[in-house]
């Protein structure tokens, strides 16, 4: 049997403000020295705000701008949203497709335990072999039946990749990121420019 531990402080707080938010689901009689919860409840504001109006619809208007169901930014959106590691015009030539790719993996087909590992050993050897600028091919990912309540992401890999070069070992390697021009795949690809191998 597990030992009891006496509450500290904040959750002795916490447990008298659950304790006076109850009500009993039956009444009974209850012992003389035990305050009721309508006794200890605090009182509610006799000046409670309004609830604000909800805006005129009529019937046949158009309802406003339809909130978007995905629940995290694109890989390219947050993408953009680094900031510029390497030289701005490098950097502009690259993301124009004016920069050719020295090497480039494709992913297409691998699961996310089979990619992971092979994308390691892709970018540390190209670093390795003194390579700057890399093609990492993930496809768009195909659209499949959701039969669940929570959506399903479309292109795992495309989504999984921006993650994984992000974090070590492969994050020492990587000067900058980037969506590749259409030339070189689009959505599907990513441009991994490489720190010089020291």
């Amino acid at each position: 049997m597990a030992r009891r531990r006496s509450l500290r402080p904040e959750e002795q707080e916490l447990w008298a403000a659950v304790a006076r938010s109850t009500h009993a689901m039956h009444a009974r009689a209850r012992p003389k020295d035990v305050p009721s919860a309508t006794e200890t409840a605090p009182v509610p504001d006799p000046n409670p705000l309004p609830p604000e109006p909800l805006p005129r619809f009529r019937l046949g208007e158009k309802a406003g701008a339809a909130r978007p169901h995905d629940l995290a930014p694109a890989p390219g959106a947050s993408l953009k949203a680094q900031p510029l590691q390497m030289d701005a015009k490098s950097f502009a030539r690259m993301t124009r497709g004016k920069l050719a790719p020295e090497a480039r993996i494709d992913l297409h087909g691998m699961t996310l335990a089979e990619a992971h590992p092979e994308l390691i050993r892709f970018i540390l050897n190209a670093q390795s072999a003194g390579m700057r600028l890399v093609l990492v091919i993930t496809g768009k990912g195909k659209q499949r039946e959701d039969h669940g309540p929570i959506p399903q992401r479309m292109g795992a890999l495309r989504h999984q990749v921006p993650h994984w070069l992000r974090m070590a070992p492969m994050a020492q390697a990587i000067l900058q990121v980037s969506e590749a021009h259409l030339r070189h795949g689009g959505g599907g690809a990513y441009y991994v420019y490489l720190r010089r191998f020291r």
